[in-house]
């Protein structure tokens, strides 16, 4: 079975100015220490500049004309120079090092606040962008993505600055000092353009290649650590190594093209620097023998020829950091991008009291854009409910049943706000739900999934979810009340134990039971919405849950869907869903006198029993 990834689109150009623009709206509240780190870098790429231009007086002021008459001069002259030398060598060595932390300084806040930015974004998104984005790409775009943004500010865009002014500064010094001694390095420059213009051509495509390569790996390795109880039970270890494997070496092959690429660069530019200084040697030591020029300038000459071109070789590595930041960036802001289609209104209605009246009013709802994707039969949008309507009174426990794929879960999705209905409206006390701030609505939610989700911390932590306003003391009420208690109160720290990521270590009904005291220590003053809740815990724990509910949900309005029909037979009344459509609606003894779909439903189970 090969893995199917959803790529992102590559990046169609070295440089996007809309993309850039953005990234220094990042930046520009850093803009004074930016320009500070600029400032110093222009310092020391002046020290380096010096330094030749010190060996040339040297050479020529000092130790070409001296001789035994001239000695002791000389040598106080040289001396001078050189404690001059070691002033610019050290102003040199303080500004480097003041820049490199300023930039390692605005690259980590620059960083924490696009984190921030995004985590917060990706908070407000819809629970369909989720189900359709793996997991492992958005971990991708916080991290990986954003650490390539850090590597350009801290090191490529700032020091370009230093690397373009250095060389604008050698060939302007070079050219003063005799332009025919520069004419003769600047020789081998076409050759040398070529050979970088070959490189960054190889390089973009290098780099696209490995950090596709990398997303698929991430994206796998999210999915298959997560199903790995699934692998081992189905002893499908080898098969999914085999896959892996075949992502490991696409990637290891694209990261050796893109380290070939690299390993024939640098070298290639090395050559040719050095043929540049051996043409200088050969042309400017003919100069100096004859007398056109100094000594001096012909040391001066060899050790600007050699500076000038790890430049070069910078610039040709800060393009494989723009590129890289370019990439990174376009994904990055494809999320900040992505459309909250679930907001708040502009003037959202306010919450003073909730009685807890629900009601469908001619509902339609589909998890697909219907434009996109079509059911097989007819062409049809594959909706999810089609036309549902009902009402549920304050304080009445109703109970939703129906095969798999009948509509169950979306009514809780609607009435929760994780999603809009196409069509119709989604009412509670009379008001459509979307007039509601949605932490408003939610805070009179209590929701426990199947699939209980509980986050690495304390057991206390994840009945009251960080919430201050839930003490100690309503925490242990609400085990209490479940019957979580029990077992929580034998383990060695009670409540303080430490859970482990996704509550390994614990049994599916004693996570069951956490969910259900985290609803109620939450104490959701309208509704208590159960999905499910009960079908991963034994008939036991079911019992405790089934008499604690019954307490806790007086004066509440009790939504209960599931399909061990044995939990809902207690309620006031049961609606039965059948393909998107509100079937049949009564209470068990009625349903089952009816001998419709619930009937069915219910001689069905019962039958697998016996």
């Amino acid at each position: 079975m090969s893995a199917v990834f959803d790529e992102d689109p590559i990046l169609g150009r070295a440089y996007d100015a809309r993309l850039v623009r953005r990234l220094l709206g990042y930046v520009r509240p850093y803009g004074a220490t930016v320009a500070a780190s600029i400032a110093l870098l222009l310092l020391a790429s002046l020290a380096d500049l010096a330094g030749p231009s010190l060996y040339r007086i040297g050479i020529d002021r000092y130790i070409a004309p001296a001789g035994p008459r001239h000695a002791g001069a000389d040598l106080r002259g040289l001396t001078g120079l050189a404690a001059v030398y070691l002033g610019v060598l050290a102003a040199g060595f303080g500004a480097r090092w003041a820049q490199s932390y300023l930039m390692q300084a605005v690259g980590q806040h620059v960083m924490a606040d696009l984190r921030a930015r995004m985590v917060a974004h990706l908070q407000r998104l819809s629970m369909s962008f989720f189900s359709r984005t793996p997991v492992g790409r958005l971990v991708t775009r916080v991290t990986n993505d954003v650490d390539a943004l850090n590597e350009l500010i801290t090191s490529g865009a700032v020091a370009i600055f230093g690397d373009i002014f250095t060389m604008i500064g050698i060939m302007a010094v070079m050219l003063w000092m005799n332009w025919r001694l520069a004419l003769a390095v600047f020789a081998v420059l076409p050759v040398v353009y070529v050979v970088t213009e070959r490189f960054r051509l190889r390089s973009r495509e290098a780099y696209r290649a490995v950090r596709t390569r990398l997303a698929r790996i991430n994206a796998y390795l999210n999915e298959q650590i997560t199903g790995m109880t699934v692998t081992q039970l189905f002893t499908q270890e080898r098969r999914r190594l085999r896959a892996f494997d075949e992502l490991n070496a696409a990637h290891q092959d694209a990261t050796l093209a893109a380290t070939r690429n690299f390993s024939q660069f640098y070298p290639a530019v090395q050559f040719l620097g050095a043929l540049g200084t051996a043409v200088l040697l050969w042309y400017g030591g003919g100069q100096v023998v004859r007398g056109a020029a100094t000594l001096g300038v012909l040391v001066a000459a060899i050790q600007y020829a050699e500076r000038f071109f790890d430049p070069l070789r910078d610039l040709a590595d800060k393009f494989n950091i723009f590129q890289a930041a370019m990439a990174s960036s376009e994904r990055i802001f494809r999320v900040l991008d992505e459309p909250v289609t679930i907001g708040d209104p502009p003037q959202p209605e306010p919450v003073a009291r909730v009685r807890g009246d629900i009601a469908f009013e001619d509902v339609w709802f589909t998890y697909a854009d219907g434009s996109r994707e079509r059911a097989a039969e007819g062409g049809g949008t594959a909706w999810a409910l089609r036309g549902v309507s009902f009402t549920i009174r304050a304080g009445e426990r109703v109970a939703i049943v129906g095969h798999t794929g009948a509509g169950k879960t979306s009514v809780i999705n609607l009435l929760s706000r994780f999603y809009d209905p196409q069509r119709g409206r989604v009412l509670v006390d009379g008001t459509d739900v979307r007039r509601f701030p949605q932490r408003e609505l939610r805070r009179h939610v209590g929701l426990v999934l199947q699939d209980v989700f509980l986050f690495s911390g304390t057991i206390a932590d994840n009945i009251r979810l960080g919430s201050a306003a839930v003490s100690d003391a309503e925490v242990q009420r609400a085990a209490e009340q479940t019957g979580a208690a029990r077992f929580i109160e034998a383990l060695p720290r009670g409540y303080a134990t430490e859970l482990r990521e996704r509550g390994a270590g614990l049994s599916s009904g004693q996570k069951q039971l956490i969910a259900f005291a985290r609803a109620l220590a939450a104490q959701p003053e309208i509704l208590l919405i159960l999905d499910e809740a009960t079908s991963s815990v034994d008939a036991e724990a079911e019992a405790l849950i089934q008499r604690a509910m019954t307490a806790a949900l007086r004066g509440r309005t009790a939504i209960v869907i599931a399909h061990r029909l044995s939990t809902v037979r207690y309620v006031d009344r049961i609606l039965v869903l059948h393909k998107g459509r509100l079937a049949e609606e009564g209470t068990h003894d009625a349903l089952l006198a009816r001998g419709g779909i619930y009937a069915k439903l219910y001689r069905l189970q019962f039958a697998d029993l016996d």
